[in-house]
C-alpha cells in the first residue's frame, strides 16, 4: 500500500495521535492513522464489563475550560466538546495521619482557605507557585515552540514570550523543593508529603525531583478559572470526538496495524506494518507524526540502520525509565457507598504508597442506575513485573489485588462479597493494550534537567519524523500531549511555508 510523498502518517491512536491526525487533515494534508489496537484512545480509552465501562487509565481531564487547550482545539476543527463537568473538589487528599482530608476546591478562595488550615505558614510558597503558573500559562497559551532547534522555532519562542516570562526564567532549573526551601517551608513535613504525593500524579516524582515551572502549573490546575473534568459518557467521548472530526475531513484509520520498523529512502519514510490477521504491509510516506514512547524507536530503527543518528540514539538509550501502573477495576451498589463519597480522592496508606480513587457519577454513563464503578491506581516499578515467571506473576498479581481490597474495604466499610466485580491490570496488560514497552504510562518525568528547554523535541534530527506525546514537552496528561500535538503539527506545516494557528 502506497501513500504519495505529501502525505502524513501518524503512528499512535491515542490522545496525541488523534489531535494531530484531526488538525492535520483538517488543513488539507492527506493523513492516515495507525493504531496497533482494535479502537483509538490509548491510555485515555475505556473497556466494557457486562454493563459496566471504565476508563482504562485517565479518569480526569484538564483544558476543557473557555481558552483550554481541547476547547481551542475543537473550536479550531468546528466541533463541539464532549460534554463535561467541572470537579469540585478535584481531589480529596488523605495523608493517613488520622488528621482531616484535603479538598482540592475549584473555587480560588476556597482553596487559599483550605491550604491556610491545613498548612499554616506556607501562603508565600504558594503565592510564588501561583506567579510561575500565570507566567506559564500566558506562555503555554501562546502555543511556543520547546526546545528550540532551529531560527522558525527560536522566532515561534519570542513570539510566545512577554517580560513576565523572562523574570520567571531564573527558576528553569529549580525543583519545588528548592522553592519550598526558597520560602522557608521546608520544614513542613506534612507539606512536603501532600506535594510529594500530588506531584507524583503528574510528573512521576517528588518535590526535589519536578521542575519548579511545571509543577507550580500542575498544583493550580484544578482551581478556577482553569480545572479538572468529568466526561459524561466516559473518557472515550474525548478521543471519539477528535475521531469524528479526523474522518469527517478525510483521514483514513486502520485498526489493529501495528508499526514493526521504520526506515528512510531519500525523501520518504517506509513503515513496516503486521496487521491483526499477521499480513505484513509496506507504507510509504513524507512525514511521520509518531507519538509512541521515544524508546520504541530504538527497536523500530535497528541499529544497523543510519536513519537514526549516533548521538539521537545515545540519548534516547539514556532516557529515564518511566513508571507503570497497577489499576484496580471494581463496581458496586451505589448504595453500599457513604453518603457523601468524592468522585476523586487519593489514599496514602504505608504498604502501597499512592493511591488514586476514582468512583463513577450516578448517571454518567459507566454504570447502570444505582451502581457504580470504582477505579484505584498507583505507581509500580515495569522492570520487575516483566521479569516474572508466570505462576510467579499470579500469585504477585493476587497478592496486590488483595492488599488493594483490603484499603478499599476499610475506606468504605465494605465486605469484600459486595463488589460486582472486580480485576486488576499490570504492567503487562498495559503492555498488550497500548503496545508501549513493559506497559509504562506516562512519559519522561519532568525534572529540572528534562523540562522545557531541557527535554526532547518534537523536532527530531531525521527530517520528516515528528515527536509528539507524554514524553515531548509540556508533558503528561491529556492537555499536555494535545499541547504537544499542535506543537508538532505547527512545525510540520511551517515546512510547507504554512500556518497553523489556533484561536485564543
Amino acid at each position: 500500500m502506497y501513500m504519495t510523498d505529501e502525505s502524513v502518517i501518524v503512528v499512535g491512536g491515542g490522545i496525541a495521535g488523534l489531535t494531530a491526525a484531526a488538525l492535520l487533515v483538517h488543513e488539507g494534508k492527506e493523513v492516515m492513522l495507525l493504531e496497533a489496537h482494535t479502537q483509538t484512545g490509548g491510555c485515555a480509552g475505556t473497556f466494557s464489563r457486562g454493563p459496566y465501562v471504565f476508563d482504562v487509565g485517565a479518569t480526569q481531564v484538564a483544558g476543557f475550560e473557555n481558552g483550554g487547550i481541547h476547547d481551542r482545539i475543537f473550536r479550531h476543527l468546528h466541533c463541539s466538546k464532549p460534554v463535561a463537568e467541572v470537579l469540585d473538589p478535584a481531589c480529596i487528599v488523605h495523608l493517613g495521619e488520622g488528621q482531616e482530608p484535603i479538598h482540592l476546591w475549584h473555587d480560588s478562595l476556597k482553596w487559599e482557605a483550605e491550604r491556610r488550615k491545613h498548612f499554616p505558614g506556607s501562603e508565600l510558597f504558594w503565592i510564588l507557585c501561583n506567579q510561575l503558573h500565570l507566567s506559564n500559562w500566558s506562555f503555554a497559551g501562546s502555543d511556543p515552540i520547546l526546545p528550540i532547534q532551529n531560527f522558525w522555532d527560536f522566532k515561534q519562542f519570542l513570539k510566545s514570550t512577554r517580560s513576565v516570562n523572562f523574570l520567571t526564567g531564573v527558576f528553569t532549573r529549580s525543583s519545588i523543593a528548592d522553592l519550598l526551601w526558597l520560602c522557608s517551608c521546608h520544614h513542613d513535613q506534612r507539606l512536603r508529603k501532600f506535594l510529594d504525593y500530588q506531584l507524583k500524579l503528574y510528573s512521576q516524582g517528588p518535590s526535589d525531583k519536578t521542575a519548579a515551572l511545571y509543577g507550580a502549573t500542575v498544583l493550580q490546575m484544578a482551581q478556577a478559572p482553569l480545572g479538572l473534568w468529568h466526561l459524561k459518557g466516559s473518557m472515550q467521548k474525548l478521543s471519539d470526538q477528535l475521531l469524528f472530526c479526523f474522518l469527517r475531513d478525510g483521514g483514513k484509520l486502520l485498526l489493529s496495524h501495528k508499526v514493526v520498523g521504520l526506515s528512510k529512502n531519500t525523501n520518504t519514510w517506509q513503515l513496516k506494518v503486521n496487521t491483526q490477521k499477521k499480513q505484513s504491509l509496506d507504507f510509504h510516506a513524507k512525514n511521520i507524526v509518531f507519538t509512541l514512547p521515544p524508546q520504541s524507536l530504538l527497536e523500530l530503527i535497528p541499529n544497523n540502520r543510519t536513519e537514526l543518528p549516533t548521538n539521537y540514539r545515545n540519548r534516547l538509550e539514556t532516557l529515564s525509565q518511566p513508571s507503570g501502573a497497577i489499576v484496580f477495576y471494581g463496581a458496586i451498589l451505589r448504595s453500599h457507598l457513604p453518603s457523601y463519597c468524592a468522585g476523586h480522592f487519593q489514599l496514602v496508606v504505608e504498604e502501597l504508597g499512592s493511591i488514586f480513587v476514582s468512583i463513577s457519577f450516578e448517571g454518567d454513563g459507566r454504570a447502570p442506575s444505582g451502581h457504580a464503578t470504582v477505579i484505584a491506581s498507583l505507581f509500580t516499578d515495569v522492570t520487575s513485573w516483566s521479569g516474572y515467571s508466570r505462576s510467579e506473576y499470579l500469585y504477585r498479581k493476587d497478592l496486590i489485588l488483595g492488599k488493594i481490597l483490603k484499603v478499599l474495604n476499610a475506606q468504605f466499610a465494605l465486605e469484600s462479597k459486595k463488589w460486582l466485580h472486580k480485576e486488576l491490570a499490570t504492567p503487562r496488560s498495559f503492555a498488550r493494550w497500548t503496545g508501549r514497552p513493559q506497559g509504562i504510562v506516562g512519559g519522561l518525568g519532568q525534572t529540572p534537567t528534562t523540562f522545557g528547554p531541557f527535554g526532547l523535541s518534537s523536532r527530531t534530527p531525521m527530517k520528516g519524523l515528528w515527536l509528539c506525546g507524554d514524553s515531548i514537552y509540556p508533558g503528561e496528561g491529556t492537555a499536555g500531549v494535545s499541547q504537544s500535538a499542535v506543537m508538532a503539527c505547527r512545525q510540520l506545516m511551517s515546512e510547507d511555508g504554512r500556518e497553523l494557528t489556533l484561536t485564543k
